[in-house]
C-alpha cells in the first residue's frame, strides 16, 4: 500500500480535486458527506485494514469521507486511513463540534500544519448556544487563517455555504516552530504534509521517503496544544446562560464530592427498576404466570403425545432442563424482560449524556484495577445479566482490559435475577449482615482487579471519551436502541442457552450432577460450615445463578451461615450461559482459568468469612 496516497484505492478522474472530509468522532460528518455526494456513493474496503472508505462526486471533483479521528498519525487503522486521505487531499473540509472546540481544534491545527488548504464547518452551533458558549467566528477565522462557516447540520443550516466555499479553502497559520527542520525535508522533495508527519515520527511516512523518522512529536504536540489553548482563550466566552442548571449539573456529575452521591442515587434507581420492578414484578408475570404456569404445561402436553416424557428425547425437549421448557422460559420469560429493562435504563443514561460522565468519574478508580472508565458500562450491565455484559467487553481498548473485565464480571458481579433472590434472603437478617456481605464482595473485587493489573503484561489504555451536553432523552431513540440491542442479545445468547440445556440434561440423566454433589459436599460442610444440601445449590448455580441462590432459601441456616452461603454463591462460577459466551468472546483456555479461578476464590473467601464468624460472634 502506497502510504499517503489515496488514488490507488479510489478512481480520481484527471483534473478532479480530492475533497477530504475529516473530523473527530461523532461530529456529524456523515450529513456533510451526504449533502456533497447525494446518493452516488462508492464504498470499498481499504487495503490492509478492516475499514470501509466512502467516496462520491461533487460537480467534477471527488469527495472522500474519513473515519473519525482525534489526530493524524498511524496508531490504529482509523488514523492510517485518515492520514493517507488527508495527506493526499487538495482541500480538507474539517467538521468541528462547536461545543468541544478545545478538543476538535487540535486536529484542525494539525491539518493546517500539514500545509493543506482547509475550510472549517463549525457544526452544532445551536448546542453551543444552549450551553452558553459565545464563539467569535471572525476572530477564530483570523487566528486559524482559514474560512470558518457556522452550521447546524441536522437542520441543514450552512451546508450549501460549505459546498460553495470549497474553492475558498486556504492554507492556514501554522503552529510549527521547527522551520529549519521542515525546510530541510522539503529540500529533499518531500511534500510538506509528509514532512510534518516525519517530524512527528510516523514510521510509515518516513519509510516511504527513505528517511529515518524523527522524534519531535512531544515538542510539536505541546506547541500545538498551547496554540489551541491561546485561540480558545481569545475566541470563546461563556455567557450567563452558561451557568444554566444543565451546565452546572453536568460539571457536578464529574466531581467526586458531588458525582459519587449522584452515581449512587442512579445505581439505586437502576436497582429499583431492574432488580426490583423488572426482576420481581415483571418477571413474576412473564416467567411464572405465563411460561411456567401456561406455556410449559401446554408445550409438554403436545410433546408427550408423541414422545415419552421419561425418555432421553423427552427429557431433552420438555424435561426439567428441556430445550422447549427451561431454555425457552429462561430466555424469554426471565432474561428478555431483564435485558429490555436494563437496555432501556442504559439508553436513558446514554441519551441524556450521563453515561460518559459516569465513565469519567470512575476512571481513576478503575485504572488501579487495570481498566479505564469505559469499563463501567459492562460492569453496570453485569448487574442485569453477566452474559450480555460479557459481550459488551468488546468496547474495551485492549485484550488485557477485556480479560480483567470478564474475570471480574464472572467473579464478583451478581446478575439482577440473583440479586433479587439474595436481597430476599439477606434483608431479614439486618444491616450488620448486609454490610458484611457487601464488604466481602467489594474486597474480593478490588483485590482480584489489583492482582490481575500487576500480573498481566501491559498497561490500561487512556480514557478518550466525549462529554456531550446534558439533554432530555428522546424516547424514540431510547426505544430503538433497546429494540436493536435486545434483539442482538437474543440472537447471540439464545443458541448458547439451548446448548446449556442439552449439556445439563445429559449430566442429570447419567448421574454426573449427583456425583459432583458428593465430591463437593466435604468442602461445603467441613470448610464452609454449611449443611450438606448446600452443595446442590452450588451445582444448580452453574445452570443458573439465581437457581443456586434460590436453592439456599429452602435450607435451615443461621444468619452467619446464610451470609457465608450468599458470599460463596455470588463469587461462585458464572452460569453455564455466561461461561459459553466467555468461551465465544475469549478462548477455552482463558475461560477455564476464569471458571476455576472463580470456584477457588468463592470457596476460599466463604471459608475465611465462616472462620471469622466463629472468632467474632
Amino acid at each position: 500500500m502506497d502510504c499517503c496516497n489515496i488514488s490507488h484505492q479510489i478512481d480520481i478522474p484527471k483534473g478532479a480535486k480530492k475533497i477530504v472530509l475529516t473530523g473527530n468522532p461523532n461530529v456529524g460528518k456523515s450529513i456533510f458527506f451526504n449533502s456533497f455526494t447525494g446518493v452516488y456513493v462508492d464504498v470499498s474496503n481499504y487495503p490492509g485494514t478492516t475499514l470501509d472508505i466512502s467516496s462520491g462526486k461533487y460537480n467534477d471533483d471527488v469527495v472522500i469521507d474519513t473515519p473519525g479521528v482525534y489526530g493524524v498519525s498511524s496508531f490504529n487503522d482509523e488514523e492510517i486511513v485518515a492520514r493517507d486521505a488527508i495527506a493526499s487531499a487538495d482541500v480538507v473540509v474539517n467538521v468541528v463540534d462547536a461545543v468541544h472546540l478545545e478538543r476538535d481544534l487540535f486536529l484542525t491545527q494539525q491539518v493546517i500544519d500539514m500545509g493543506i488548504p482547509v475550510i472549517v464547518a463549525l457544526n452544532m452551533m445551536d448546542e453551543a448556544q444552549k450551553n452558553g458558549l459565545d464563539i467569535d467566528i471572525k476572530k477564530l477565522s483570523k487566528e486559524l487563517g482559514v474560512p470558518i462557516i457556522p452550521t447546524i447540520a441536522p437542520k441543514g443550516e450552512g451546508l450549501e455555504e460549505v459546498k460553495e466555499s470549497v474553492n475558498k479553502a486556504k492554507v492556514g497559520t501554522s503552529s510549527l516552530k521547527l522551520d529549519k527542520k521542515m525546510d530541510g525535508l522539503i529540500a529533499q522533495n518531500i511534500r510538506k504534509s509528509e514532512a510534518m508527519l516525519i517530524l512527528e515520527g510516523d514510521p510509515h511516512v518516513a519509510e516511504k521517503n527513505n528517511i529515518s523518522p524523527m522524534d519531535f512529536r512531544e515538542e510539536i504536540y505541546k506547541g500545538r496544544r498551547e496554540r489551541v489553548n491561546e485561540i480558545i482563550d481569545k475566541v470563546v466566552k461563556e455567557t450567563k446562560s452558561g451557568n444554566s442548571f444543565k451546565t452546572k449539573l453536568g460539571r457536578l456529575m464529574v466531581k467526586p464530592i458531588t458525582g459519587i452521591p449522584m452515581l449512587l442515587i442512579s445505581l439505586y434507581l437502576l436497582y429499583q427498576f431492574v432488580g426490583v420492578f423488572i426482576a420481581q414484578t415483571v418477571v413474576g408475570i412473564t416467567e411464572e404466570t405465563f411460561f411456567i404456569e401456561k406455556y410449559e404445561p401446554f408445550i409438554t402436553g403436545i410433546v408427550t403425545k408423541f414422545v415419552d416424557a421419561t425418555s432421553l428425547v423427552g427429557e431433552l425437549l420438555v424435561g426439567e432442563f428441556g430445550l422447549l421448557t427451561m431454555a425457552v422460559t429462561y430466555t424469554f420469560g426471565l432474561l428478555l424482560p431483564l435485558v429490555i429493562g436494563f437496555y432501556f435504563f442504559l439508553g436513558l443514561l446514554e441519551d441524556s449524556g450521563y453515561m460518559p460522565r459516569i465513565a469519567a468519574l470512575v476512571d481513576r478508580m478503575l485504572t488501579k484495577l487495570g481498566l479505564n472508565g469505559r469499563a463501567i458500562i459492562p460492569m453496570l450491565l453485569g448487574f442485569g445479566c453477566v452474559t450480555m455484559a460479557t459481550i459488551t467487553t468488546r468496547l474495551l481498548g485492549s485484550k488485557r482490559e477485556r480479560i480483567i473485565a470478564v474475570f471480574l464480571l464472572g467473579l464478583a458481579i451478581p446478575c439482577s435475577a440473583q440479586l433479587g433472590v439474595i436481597a430476599g434472603l439477606i434483608a431479614p437478617l439486618g444491616a450488620k449482615f448486609f454490610i458484611i456481605y457487601v464488604l466481602a464482595i467489594f474486597i474480593v473485587y478490588v483485590l482480584a482487579g489489583t492482582l490481575l493489573n500487576k500480573v498481566l503484561p501491559g498497561e490500561s489504555t487512556d480514557l478518550l471519551i466525549d462529554l456531550p451536553p446534558l439533554r432530555l432523552p428522546r424516547l424514540t431513540n431510547v426505544l430503538k436502541k433497546t429494540y436493536i440491542k435486545s434483539l442482538s442479545f437474543i440472537k447471540e445468547a439464545g443458541p448458547i442457552f439451548a446448548i446449556g440445556a442439552v449439556v445439563i440434561t445429559l449430566m442429570s440423566r447419567f448421574g454426573i450432577l449427583e456425583a459432583i454433589q458428593d465430591a463437593v459436599a466435604p468442602i461445603t460442610t467441613g470448610w464452609l460450615g454449611l449443611p450438606k444440601e448446600a452443595a446442590t445449590a452450588f451445582i444448580m448455580g452453574i445452570v443458573r445463578r439465581d437457581f443456586g441462590a434460590a436453592g439456599l432459601s429452602a435450607l435451615s441456616m443461621s444468619p452467619a451461615q446464610t451470609v457465608v452461603s450468599l458470599i460463596t454463591i455470588t463469587l461462585f462460577v458464572p452460569c453455564i450461559a455466561a461461561m459459553m459466551i466467555m468461551i465465544k468472546e475469549r478462548s477455552w483456555k482463558e475461560s477455564l482459568v476464569i471458571w476455576f479461578g472463580s470456584w477457588i476464590t468463592a470457596f476460599v473467601t466463604g471459608g475465611i468469612v465462616a472462620k471469622l464468624f466463629l472468632l467474632i460472634p
